[in-house]
């Protein structure tokens, strides 16, 4: 009497239960459709617009993040070096070259699950276009390590795995398509250990 009732709620949890598995595991796959890499730098210049995917509009959603629209900004993320090695804070690692034109920027880590990381109070945990050491010619070297380092440095806690974010801001490069052709900085590996 009472098994096909039991049946029918034992199925029904079965199905609910893999569809909403699958699909939080699609929105913790990935941002969405049309990813723009550029060496290990990559962004989502979609995702914060109206014509979005369905994923990237439920990602967004899921995240409850302020984006930027289509012409204040620009975000870029990197868990890999550019040997396409997975970034870790067993590592050290050097930001050099240039960014985009923008009219400010900001660099900082965070973990793979997009939380910021920060380092204890007296340690830089974020570097801005206004703050960075440059070169004579622009450049600029950015040490991103657990260790101490002269000059631009980034402290990472050693936590394992983690991802840099670097947000362009006010940017000809958010509303435009020409955002294949842009220069971004090299990640390199300088070292792991106490390095």
């Amino acid at each position: 009497m009472f098994r096909i009732p039991l049946l029918v709620a034992l199925a029904l949890s079965i199905t609910f239960g893999v569809g909403i598995l699958s699909a939080v595991s699609a929105l913790k796959a990935t941002i969405g459709f049309g990813a723009i890499a550029l060496g290990p730098w990559v962004a989502f210049p979609n995702a914060q617009t109206a014509d979005t995917d369905p994923y990237a509009k439920a990602h967004r959603a899921r995240a409850g993040k302020l984006l930027y629209g289509g012409a204040e900004g620009l975000q870029f993320t990197a868990a890999k070096d550019d040997n396409g090695d997975t970034l870790t804070t067993a590592c050290s690692y050097d930001i050099v070259g240039t960014t985009p034109p923008a009219r400010f920027w900001t660099l900082y880590t965070a973990t793979t699950g997009d939380i910021p990381l920060r380092p204890s109070a007296d340690l830089p945990g974020a570097i801005n276009a206004w703050t960075v050491l440059r070169k004579r010619d622009t450049s600029f070297i950015i040490h991103v390590s657990p260790v101490a380092r002269p000059d631009n440095w980034l402290a990472v806690p050693r936590i394992g795995a983690f991802k840099m974010v670097l947000t362009l801001l006010d940017t000809p490069a958010a509303g435009s398509s020409g955002v294949i052709d842009l220069a971004m900085p090299k990640v390199v590996k300088t070292g792991c250990g106490n390095v």
